[in-house]
């Protein structure tokens, strides 16, 4: 699929937008990525990777609770969401681990780091621990995508000329149905559409979505959570009971594939947990990081 700008996609991102903009920029070899490391000085860090169409405000609320359990977190946008680059390459999963070992290399090289990842981030955050395991001292699976099989609409997009006519035509009504299915609460699901859509005023992101969707492997990866369960990491696992995006029906073949040392399912919450019931997962991996200061048997 060719890059496009989307005729409601009226703001340029460059040095004078993110002047504007709350967080810190950092050039990394795909480009500028928008992120924020906070939290109090000398606590354990937690990365959290976002999911398929999220901004780093998302995590605004598991931060802040984070952070009164005395974590810092490194919250950060993929490419082609929030205010980080919309790049004109291909958004495969390469990209976004090589984002992340780029991002936490420059921002914290030394220490090893509990890592978090929710819907698609879950998948980026197993590839990238299966390829830097000495670096996670914890990872924390939300909602993980990667299950069932590829829908047949989805298998349309393959085709170059299918996808570009899709997103041009229907791009923003898909993404925004897509959102709307996400959160349970609809004054949380307002929220969220207006953090989305703004970010998706910039110039190239329904190209990046749509890309994402074509070449980002998002579904039929149980051999990825096998090897991520064969690591011998310390896993939990969190899950919305009412997850219309990545249903809970996959939890006991996730389990059996990830061995999770500890498994969470939070009531009446749908796909976005972290966004949803950020205390409950904040006090869940604060509990589950402190009796793992150190990596586990490998």
């Amino acid at each position: 699929m060719k890059y496009f700008a989307a005729a409601d996609e009226d703001r340029r991102l460059d040095a004078a937008t993110r002047r504007t903009l709350r967080g810190s920029f950092v050039e990394l070899s795909d480009g500028v990525t928008h992120y924020e490391l906070a939290g109090p000085d000398g606590g354990e860090l937690a990365v959290l990777v976002g999911g398929l169409t999220i901004p780093l405000s998302y995590w605004d609320g598991l931060a802040a609770r984070l952070h009164a359990r005395g974590l810092r977190t490194l919250t950060y946008s993929a490419y082609g969401r929030g205010y980080s680059d919309r790049i004109r390459g291909r958004y495969d999963e390469a990209l976004f681990v090589r984002q992340l070992a780029e991002l936490t290399s420059a921002l914290d090289p030394t220490s090893p780091r509990h890592l978090v990842g929710t819907s698609m981030g879950a998948l980026v955050a197993m590839a990238y621990a299966n390829l830097h395991p000495e670096s996670v001292t914890t990872l924390t699976v939300v909602g993980p995508a990667g299950l069932g099989e590829r829908p047949r609409q989805q298998r349309l997009l393959r085709n170059d000329f299918v996808a570009g006519f899709v997103a041009r035509r229907f791009g923003r009504k898909l993404l925004e149905d897509h959102l709307g299915h996400n959160v349970r609460d609809p004054g949380l699901s307002t929220r969220l559409v207006a953090m989305v859509r703004d970010a998706y005023r910039y110039e190239g992101s329904l190209y990046a979505f749509f890309q994402t969707l074509q070449r980002f492997p998002l579904y039929e990866r149980q051999d990825l959570f096998r090897r991520t369960g064969e690591l011998g990491l310390p896993v939990l696992l969190v899950w919305g009971d009412d997850d219309q995006v990545t249903p809970i029906t996959h939890l006991d073949t996730v389990r059996e594939l990830l061995r999770p040392r500890r498994t969470h399912v939070i009531t009446e919450c749908g796909h976005m947990a972290p966004y949803e019931r950020p205390d409950d997962v904040g006090d869940l991996l604060a509990s589950f990081a402190v009796p793992h200061p150190d990596r586990l048997e490998p």
